[in-house]
């Protein structure tokens, strides 16, 4: 009977059962023909019958680079024996046994390595034999439908979502290997991982000096000294470098590239990569994707190379600090910097699945104005995924290779951290990034407090006469608007300054000079070609600003002495000012007395308010239990996290305050509560943005 030789001819291997049953026949056809050493000939396009392999080999290089043209014949593989004895080989429509779903995870890996069109042929790389070789091992005997790899696989992944240690799951391991001897499973996690690390998307390890003045990368890579402060690259035990060599830190570096084209690997990502292009809003006035947005737009137009290539990738970047040791008292900051992707829709791309981190900053102390020595593997790569490209399959269509460009949009972070990413220092009288050098601050009691703003209200506004803001009317315009020259002048004078925190080198304090501003430093993200035109470069997380503001008006409302804005020496302010005269502090005796005001709770009130939110019930998920937030004396509210602060402001405070104080405060609460909650919907209305700011 003729051998069914279709399945050679087909290209998307990993989801075909047809090319896996021909593929598994075939090498049973083989199998007697390999010769004293275990060895055949092997018909993969990259080997095309010119080395010799083991049997078991041949499966995993048939699968990852395909079965070579014009092979029409197998006669090194049993063809004319099998023909000239009258046996019967049956067509790939058989089977052998179930074909394991890890073959689909494997193949979308190696699928550009698997595709005839890829760009530079197949790849030469064997690192995935050990992969096949596990995923052809029954993890016991007489289970051929669930492989080795497929258990550890999932193994591993409760690990993750479970939050086992390292000695639990070896503890586990052994356990396995006890009750079950001829289980096929690893002996430890660090075996483990190793497998896993074949598998793709791992991570580089590269050294940081303890002063965080250089990255022992590149050219420093063989050095053992500093090329700042010359401190050594090694933890020193009594003034020598023990047995281990041992870095006083380490910095984490996901390579971003590999990531990226991870996206394109399967076809329902791919697809959805395309998402910014095909679903974006066609009504002008209504914003639910950053493709909406005026930055997003400005960017197309002054790229338009770029733009033409919806598959290209716009990424964002998110930076923030946070002790990993959990609520204990030691103090330790680390910083993850993590990327996320434009292209997918907005349901979709802030899932934590598609988030991708990118780099792992070290502690104990925060990077501050240095962390732009930790970002140098990112931008580097950057700078060759906008230049150089990287050729990529795109799995939603057949043979779809292209040179993928990804461009980093912006940040989102919380104002310190936009401080140190951006260079433009976030205290001082010129602390405001937009109005710039234009800044409208003050001296009050103890540091400097910022005004004017009522400059962005119309001309004709009546709160631009009312007095009791400053004691003056506001006559001034907006600030004006700092176009790309106008920064990158203001740049041009910053001094460079030397990177670290040595008290000899970095660390020494620099007093800037007038020319300088609030500039620091020139950021790093200036050395990507695109950056300088970007319309929107650092944006503020809403839900910082929302927990800041909330823990400060509930503090002010509920009196509460470590986070109230209504503080004795605000009263003073107001006494130096000239208005608002009857909050003024005056002496009654010996004492000074503090008179109540009416945006602050009773005391009978602020008990009032504390048992209704004691009392308020939520559907399960939507927030945390409030009950446990109020203070037992119903006198305040305690350790509200940033989503209890979000649920507070749009859902209870306007509710909850509406009979406690007067009907202005009540109403200007209520206003503000609104802005939040449209701020933070899913659609935005740009015609909503423009009221509120009337």
């Amino acid at each position: 009977m003729t051998i069914d030789k279709s399945w050679t001819t087909i290209r998307r291997r990993g989801s075909s059962n047809e090319f896996w049953n021909g593929l598994q026949h075939f090498l049973q056809m083989a199998k007697p023909f390999v010769n004293d050493r275990g060895f055949i000939k092997c018909p993969c396009r990259r080997c095309l019958n010119n080395a010799s392999h083991q049997l078991e080999d041949l499966e995993s290089h048939i699968f990852r680079n395909g079965f070579m043209f014009g092979y029409n014949q197998w006669i090194h593989h049993g063809e004319l024996a099998s023909a000239n004895a009258g046996t019967t080989v049956a067509g790939p429509s058989g089977g052998i046994h179930e074909r394991d779903e890890m073959f689909d995870v494997l193949d979308d890996i190696i699928s550009e390595d698997a595709d005839e069109d890829a760009v530079g042929g197949p790849s030469s790389n064997d690192q995935y034999d050990d992969l096949f070789a596990a995923l052809r091992s029954e993890l016991y005997p007489g289970v051929s439908s669930f492989s080795s790899l497929n258990f550890l696989v999932k193994l591993m992944h409760l690990k993750v979502l479970n939050k086992w240690t390292n000695k639990s799951f070896d503890e586990l391991l052994k356990l396995l290997k006890l009750a079950f001897p001829k289980i096929d499973l690893v002996e430890s996690h660090y075996e483990a991982k190793k497998l896993m690390t074949k598998m793709g998307l791992g991570y580089s390890s590269i050294h940081v000096c303890k002063n965080d003045c250089a990255l022992f990368w590149k050219e420093n890579s063989l050095k053992d000294t500093c090329p700042v402060c010359s401190e050594s690259r090694w933890k020193l035990q009594s003034g020598k470098r023990s047995g281990k060599n041992v870095p006083h830190k380490v910095l984490r570096y996901f390579p971003v590239g590999p990531r990226l084209k991870r996206l394109f690997a399967t076809s329902k990502t791919a697809k959805l990569m395309r998402w910014h292009s095909t679903g974006k809003s066609k009504d002008n006035d209504v914003m639910r994707h950053p493709v909406d947005g005026k930055s997003w737009q400005e960017f197309d137009k002054r790229h338009p190379q770029f733009a033409g290539d919806v598959r290209n990738v716009r990424l964002g970047l998110a930076a923030d600090g946070f002790n990993p040791f959990g609520n204990m008292s030691l103090s330790y900051s680390m910083w993850p910097v993590v990327l996320t992707t434009y292209n997918l829709p907005p349901w979709i791309c802030m899932k934590a699945e598609y988030l991708m981190l990118s780099l792992l900053i070290p502690g104990p102390q925060s990077p501050g104005k240095d962390i732009d020595v930790f970002l140098r593997p990112l931008i580097d790569e950057l700078k060759e995924l906008w230049v150089h490209r990287l050729d990529t399959r795109d799995a939603a269509y057949e043979n779809g290779v292209f040179r993928m460009r990804a461009a980093l949009l912006w940040t989102v972070n919380d104002f310190p951290a936009r401080s140190s990413l951006s260079g433009w220092s976030g205290q001082g009288y010129r602390a405001c990034p937009t109005c710039n050098e234009d800044t409208p601050s003050m001296r009050v009691i103890g540091k400097p407090a910022y005004f004017g703003h009522r400059r962005f209200l119309a001309t004709n506004h009546h709160w631009r006469s009312n007095l009791q803001f400053d004691g003056r009317t506001e006559r001034k315009r907006p600030p004006r608007r700092f176009s790309t020259t106008d920064i990158l002048e203001q740049l041009r004078r910053v001094k460079t300054g030397i990177p670290g925190k040595h008290p000899n080198y970095g660390g020494v304090k620099r007093k800037r000079g007038d020319d300088e501003l609030n500039w620091r430093k020139k950021s790093i993200f200036y050395e990507l070609p695109y950056w300088a035109t970007i319309e929107l470069k650092h944006n503020l997380d809403v839900m910082h600003i929302e927990k800041n503001v909330c823990d400060s008006l509930l503090g002010t409302l509920l009196a509460d002495p470590h986070k109230s804005k209504d503080t004795d020496n605000a009263r003073r302010d107001l006494v130096k000012l000239g208005i608002r005269h009857e909050l003024h502090l005056f002496e009654d005796g010996n004492k000074l007395m503090k008179p109540a005001a009416d945006y602050t709770f009773s005391e009978a009130n602020r008990r009032k308010f504390c048992r209704f939110i004691r009392s308020v019930k939520f559907p399960d998920g939507f927030a945390s239990n409030m009950s446990k937030k109020v203070a037992q004396n119903d006198s305040r509210l305690l350790g509200l996290k940033s989503h209890d602060c979000h649920v507070i402001m749009q859902r209870l405070l306007p509710v909850g305050c509406r009979s406690l104080v007067t009907k202005n405060i009540w109403s200007t609460i209520v206003e503000l509560c609104t802005f939040f909650k449209q701020l933070c919907a899913s659609t935005v209305k740009v015609s909503d943005m423009v009221e509120a700011q009337k």
